[in-house]
């Protein structure tokens, strides 16, 4: 219990107290958000609100898991994906916001970079942690031997959640709340699968995304930016992989799911229709033009989120 208040408190800590200061900063730096014109018109007003504030997340959740927990193999593997996470949603954001070049880094070159964490992770996780290429399916309580699949599937989780996370930052603190509400939940299934150091991994996440609210909730004084959601979604991954419950994740992580969803449905639907399914993808943006404030949207999908890690919970043997 010491090592949870430890952990919760630092990473906490860091982000309050260092806010007031990074944030003045970011402003004289003018590292402000660009707003899509095409996005609801009332995002307008929050063009030039500083970004890359995940870095004070990412920063107190690094040094929050460096005190509190023990340096295993399965934390420094975690902390390794989320860093790397957080390296290229830096230089994405970077490039957009000092270099003025709206599209950040290519494709090619992110997925590459995430190419490359994959890897790492596979062979650090089965020649290292003894993480085999089997998968545990929820509810029947089974696990299934996928053999090379498996490699595959690591690097599905860790871009699809990335991305998906990343995704999910569209509205103030609707990341950051979502964020917080899985890595609780993940918490505590770190710890009933055996990984305390893991669990302490988790607290330092969830706490750092709390008190990262205290300047990210509408109004929002500042966005996590690629630097947080990226690496934030990297982390939420590894606790997924490193616990070996990739699939609950899908659960765990239901709105980051629906987001992702909701963008390649209204992708495919209108390059082979023209029609699109949604008012306007991710899906948060859908509600939004549908009348429900900002403030609503984010409220529920936090609710939903809180719903869906309370069913991931129960489905844990």
């Amino acid at each position: 219990m010491e090592s949870i208040i430890i952990a919760a408190a630092i990473a906490a800590g860091f982000v309050l107290l260092t806010g007031p200061f990074f944030i003045p900063e970011l402003h004289k730096l003018k590292f402000g958000q660009s707003i899509r014109e095409e996005g609801p018109k009332s995002h307008q007003a929050k063009s030039g609100t500083p970004t890359m504030g995940g870095i004070m997340i990412i920063l107190g959740l690094t040094l929050g898991t460096l005190v509190a927990a023990p340096l295993s193999p399965a934390v420094l593997l975690a902390l390794f994906i989320t860093l790397g996470h957080f390296l290229l949603g830096f230089l994405d954001d970077y490039i957009k916001v000092v270099k003025k070049r709206n599209l950040g880094l290519k494709a090619k070159q992110k997925l590459l970079g995430q190419i490359i964490i994959a890897i790492v992770t596979m062979v650090v996780g089965t020649r290292v942690l003894g993480i085999d290429t089997s998968i545990w399916i929820p509810v029947a309580d089974i696990n299934l031997d996928i053999g090379i699949g498996y490699y595959f599937l690591v690097l599905f989780v860790l871009v699809g959640t990335s991305n998906a996370v990343n995704l999910t930052d569209g509205l103030d603190g609707l990341a950051s709340g979502t964020v917080a509400i899985a890595a609780g939940a993940y918490a505590i299934i770190c710890y009933l699968t055996g990984h305390p150091d893991l669990s302490l991994f988790c607290v330092a996440m969830a706490a750092a995304c709390l008190a990262f609210l205290r300047f990210n909730a509408n109004p929002a004084k500042v966005f996590m930016g690629d630097t947080g959601s990226l690496a934030l979604g990297g982390a939420i991954a590894a606790a997924g992989i490193l616990t070996h419950t990739e699939v609950l994740l899908a659960v765990i992580g239901f709105v980051f799911v629906c987001e992702a969803l909701s963008v390649i449905i209204q992708v495919i639907s209108f390059k082979t229709t023209g029609k699109r399914v949604f008012r306007m993808s991710p899906i948060h943006h859908h509600f939004e033009l549908g009348g429900w404030k900002e403030t609503k949207v984010v409220f529920v999908f936090w609710m939903v989120g809180f719903a869906a890690s309370v069913a991931g919970l129960l489905m844990m043997p």
